[in-house]
């Protein structure tokens, strides 16, 4: 490694209770400062991720995030405010992070992480990965392009009062298909938008990736690695589960499958934005205008809720039926089959999959509300809450 650049007087005071350890010192804040992260995301883990390596002094960060902000985001979010919405998350970030430290170069890549631009993006030279996302294709995706790049990948996955967290490294460890060889199947986990999550959770597990991180950077103690830390709220407990490589894994294994980046789209069965609507096409949306339509000529239709009882507290089309989308299979028998029926969830991704079970059950009239309520909320009734 060439020699690295002295800090300036400010720098060793910004630092200073950095260089105070003797663990880091002037050295380990050289290397710091040396050190290129990219961060995929900029949402409730990526927020935490990024403000405190920017704060570490960090020196390149590489931020993912195709996403605007939204009212909905600054709950944990702690990344964008107010004077943020509507714009493009990468530029909330940089203009967050410049104000906390001006001297970190900041890279924005504000399109989805993708088997097609993922190489590319790593062409901009960095050291280590932290995967903020939050579905499973672009989880397996940063595992495998860690893998085949030879480069760390520091985990971090939240769901409701629940965290996990840990660093994979498939040269001399267990990458993330060692533990999860397949991906669930789709919709089997619903996201933070359609099962909520506790505002400060990601903060939690974020600040657990940012230090990993900087433990990776200057080599210091012991990592996650070969360890999955699992964190619940509710409990306030952590517990460790030990990893074990797979010598059977197909991509880091003794004798790899996988030798490149594939379709994780196709992989997991899910997009990584919108709904996947599986054997069901477009055909079977029907509008917010054309619902609404509807409604004022009394035509005679069925409204089926497939959301959760508790958001209905939220917001609900009158006279709606409510069978939220797990109960459904079971409950099948309320509903007549020759009615016209309209199928609707906060966004259209889970009404769109119930679509699909009565459809296979022998529903041939039956619509799926495009864009669900939230769709509704701003297109036809500007005074319903969205979420």
């Amino acid at each position: 490694m060439s020699e690295l650049p002295p800090l300036t007087k400010r720098q060793i005071l910004q630092y200073s209770r950095h260089i105070l350890l003797p663990q880091i010192g002037i050295s380990g804040q050289q290397k710091l400062r040396a050190a290129s992260v990219l961060i995929i995301g900029t949402g409730g883990l990526g927020s935490p991720v990024s403000l405190y390596l920017a704060a570490a002094g960090i020196g390149k960060l590489g931020i993912v995030d195709f996403d605007v902000v939204d009212y909905s985001n600054l709950q944990r979010q702690i990344l964008h405010g107010h004077h943020s919405i509507g714009k493009p998350k990468v530029d909330s970030a940089r203009e967050r992070l410049h104000d906390i430290n001006p001297e970190v170069e900041i890279i924005t890549y504000p399109e989805p992480f993708t088997s097609i631009n993922a190489m590319e993006i790593m062409k901009d030279g960095y050291d280590i990965l932290v995967d903020c996302s939050d579905n499973f294709p672009t989880r397996y995706l940063t595992n495998d392009l860690c893998v085949l790049l030879g480069k760390p990948n520091v985990y971090g996955a939240i769901f409701r009062f629940e965290g996990q967290a840990s660093v994979f490294d498939g040269r001399d460890g267990a990458c993330y298909r060692c533990i999860f060889p397949e991906p669930p199947p789709p919709a089997s986990v619903p996201s933070c938008g359609e099962s909520g999550v506790l505002g400060v959770l990601p903060g939690i597990i974020g600040a657990i990736q940012a230090t990993e991180a900087i433990k990776l950077i200057l080599n210091i103690g012991d990592t996650l690695k070969n360890r999955l830390l699992l964190y619940s709220a509710l409990e306030m407990s952590f517990d460790i589960i030990r990893l074990h490589k797979n010598p059977q894994c197909p991509i880091c294994g003794e004798h790899p499958t996988i030798t490149s980046l594939i379709d994780y789209e196709a992989f997991c069965g899910v997009p990584v934005s919108g709904y996947d609507r599986g054997s069901i096409g477009f055909e079977w949306d029907i509008s917010p205008q054309e619902l609404a339509q509807l409604i004022a000529e009394g035509k005679p239709i069925t409204l089926l809720d497939v959301r959760e009882p508790n958001e209905q507290e939220i917001c609900t089309l009158p006279h709606s039926i409510n069978i939220p989308l797990g109960e459904l299979a079971a409950r099948m028998s309320e509903l007549q089959p020759a009615a016209q029926l309209i199928v609707y969830c906060k966004s259209g991704r889970r009404s769109a999959l119930a679509l699909e079970q009565l459809v296979r059950a022998g529903f041939s009239n039956v619509k799926n509300l495009k864009g669900g309520i939230n769709a509704w909320a701003k297109d036809i009734d500007p005074h319903m809450p969205y979420y």
